[in-house]
């Protein structure tokens, strides 16, 4: 090429790498050709020539294998975008083996990139090293490379993802193997409402205490056409609860010993109470209670001042009835209304102040209840009478019913008779007999 056609110009990379030397002025023009963005050569000092080259012909996006491997480690394969969490090994659709993940640059490829270079800046070579990338699949790529200002996905804000999903990953991979436990749901109609119970927000309360042993919960609902009010839904219902804790959980108690559970259940609090008599506590059971302010199945502090009141009748000659009262109270008249006058009423409370949805917010008041209802049936069998039933008007909140289940003895307890309130009938109506009543030569459970 004659002194005359030489190119005074030379291309500027998308990346805005520094230009080459006059060396190799012609191979970066013709490479520049291909992209379409120049910059005088000129207009660049000396010192910044050897960096250009080293960008040039050095730095490119291939990541080293040692830095990749590393990455998918602290990622476990699964996308780090906040939220995302996909298995980056497997398809979506079809789950057959493949490799849907990709690296993405916290600070930019590009330095003219959403998020430019950063601390690198004086360092490009650095770009490619770990704490520079993300495991993400192409959808999360995609989001975050759509941010061209880089401001919504900020460097700051992957970087806080990249920590916060490697840290989860460290903490899950340190639980010892005898931390499994079967995740167990169980849901049913309360009133005209079906609930749901979401996989994620039950596996984030168990951690870190607990993973699960399966990838799938066990699933005890079944789906009623009938509504809570009818002596149909009761009855199938309970049976149905029955036949599927054999069939799933029973098998599993039988082949791990010991085997863990925990549970997430909404349902009527009569069922509820039934699943805690099918688990006794006998078997290892965590009790989960969802929390409405803050939205979440995860226990929190125990409150300040918490106690249990248990409020014993002016007299033991009529027939036992116990009032809970813990989610709402329970007026005297409700009962009357049911049952008529001529019973002695029972109460188990809280102070005023705790009443209410999330009366239960923290394990230990658990706990606590379990001992308080356990001396609470010593107290009334000795007052009325083992052979005869108590009537229960419970409000309390799922995990309260599912332990109050676990500690009846049915060999020590007198009969329970579970009222549950109907809303479209206005009152309590009889929902389930637990126990042997005294006009019936068997265990009644409905």
């Amino acid at each position: 090429m004659s002194a005359n056609n030489r190119p005074k110009s030379i291309v500027y990379l998308k990346n805005r790498t520094e230009v080459a030397s006059r060396l190799i002025a012609t191979s970066v023009y013709w490479l520049g050709r291909v992209i379409s963005v120049r910059v005088d050569l000129n207009d660049w000092p000396k010192y910044k020539v050897v960096r250009c080259l080293l960008m040039v012909l050095k730095e490119k996006r291939n990541i080293k294998r040692a830095v990749e491997r590393e990455l998918w480690g602290r990622a476990a394969g699964r996308c780090e975008f906040n939220g995302c969490n996909r298995l980056l090994y497997k398809s979506p659709v079809t789950q057959e083996r493949v490799n849907i993940s990709e690296k993405a640059h916290i600070y930019s490829f590009s330095e003219n990139g959403p998020r430019g270079w950063g601390p690198f800046k004086n360092n490009p070579a650095d770009l490619n090293n770990l704490d520079n990338l993300l495991l993400v699949c192409h959808d999360c790529h995609e989001t975050i490379d759509q941010d061209k200002k880089g401001i919504k996905y900020s460097a700051s804000k992957l970087q806080q993802w990249k920590r916060g999903h490697e840290r989860r990953i460290a903490i899950v991979s340190d639980i010892s193997s005898d931390k499994k436990s079967h995740v167990v749901f169980y849901e049913s109609n309360i009133s005209r409402q079906r609930t749901s119970i979401q996989k994620v927000e039950a596996i984030e309360a168990m951690f870190p205490d607990h993973y699960p042993a399966d990838e799938t919960p066990i699933i005890l609902s079944m789906q009623c056409s009938h509504q809570d009010k009818t002596p149909e839904f009761w009855k199938t219902e309970s049976t149905h609860l029955e036949t599927l804790f054999t069939r799933e959980i029973q098998y599993r108690i039988e082949q791990q010993n010991p085997a863990h559970f925990s549970v997430f259940a909404l349902a009527p609090i009569p069922l509820l109470i039934r699943l805690g008599t099918l688990f006794t506590d006998k078997i290892a059971v965590d009790v989960y209670q969802p929390i409405r302010e803050p939205r979440t199945w995860k226990w929190q502090q125990f409150p300040e001042g918490y106690e249990f009141i248990v409020k014993e009748p002016d007299h033991y000659r009529f027939p036992p009835v116990l009032i809970i009262s813990l989610s709402d109270v329970i007026s005297h008249d409700r009962v009357f209304n049911v049952l008529g006058k001529d019973v002695s009423i029972w109460e188990l409370t809280v102070d005023h102040k705790f009443i209410g949805n999330d009366s239960i917010r923290a394990q230990a008041q658990l706990s606590l209840l379990r001992s308080v209802i356990r001396k609470l049936m010593v107290l009334i069998k000795e007052k009325h009478g083992f052979g005869t039933p108590l009537a229960i008007f419970p409000a309390m909140a799922v995990s309260c019913a599912i332990e109050m289940g676990r500690v009846r003895m049915p060999k020590a307890d007198m009969p329970w008779i579970i009222y549950d309130q109907n809303n479209e009938e206005g009152k309590f109506i009889k929902a389930l007999e637990l126990g042997i009543l005294p006009y019936s030569n068997k265990e009644e459970r409905i």
